[in-house]
């Protein structure tokens, strides 16, 4: 195995352990069939703009898989995939959004914010297909199950995505070395 692939490895493992350690800090609030606001999203989206799709992916599915030995809330079987591995999963697709340093802050800041709502969204959509198939029990009986599970879901990710987005801003606009990886002086992507 080559310096790179090991270097990689070991960003996705720092950048998960790191994630995993801030959703255990976390604004539990008032959502009783699980969700929560936490800024365990933040090393996701960073590894993604740093190293590109497949690494924003693969970072998310280990994230959403240690979330699930770690500090899980099981109801059904294909609940756990939908709000675990897949919902982590799809936020990595941010990486399809990274920025280049040659790009200046303005598109960079756009670049990372569309693709951190990209991946938030697609987040948002796994967990209310969830919400749909094994919550629907908890919708008011004159409420759309869709509707309800979007607003209840729709209710954290929001906040989600803008302390995401904010913390994601700051970082790398203070330190914008963050977003790439080098070695020879050349950008590498996974």
């Amino acid at each position: 195995m080559n310096n790179g692939k090991v270097l990689l490895m070991a960003e996705i493992a720092i950048m998960a352990a790191l994630s995993l350690i801030l959703g255990l800090i976390s604004f539990k609030g008032i959502w009783p069939q699980g969700g929560s606001v936490s800024l365990e999203m933040v090393p996701i989206f960073l590894l993604a703009f740093r190293r590109g799709l497949k690494a924003g992916v693969f970072t998310g599915l280990v994230v959403g898989l240690l979330q699930l030995l770690i500090n899980p809330q099981i109801y059904y079987f294909a609940q756990v995939i939908l709000d675990y591995p897949l919902a982590f999963a799809l936020a990595g697709v941010a990486g399809a959004f990274a920025p280049s340093l040659a790009q200046n802050r303005s598109k960079r800041t756009a670049l990372m914010v569309l693709g951190i709502f990209v991946g938030c969204t697609l987040r948002l959509i796994s967990h209310v297909l969830s919400g749909v198939i094994f919550f629907s029990e908890f919708a008011p009986k004159e409420m759309n199950v869709w509707l309800y599970s979007f607003l209840y879901n729709g209710s954290f990710m929001v906040v989600i995505f803008a302390i995401t987005a904010l913390v994601v801003i700051l970082l790398t606009n203070t330190a914008p070395k963050l977003l790439h990886a080098a070695r020879n002086g050349h950008h590498q992507a996974a």
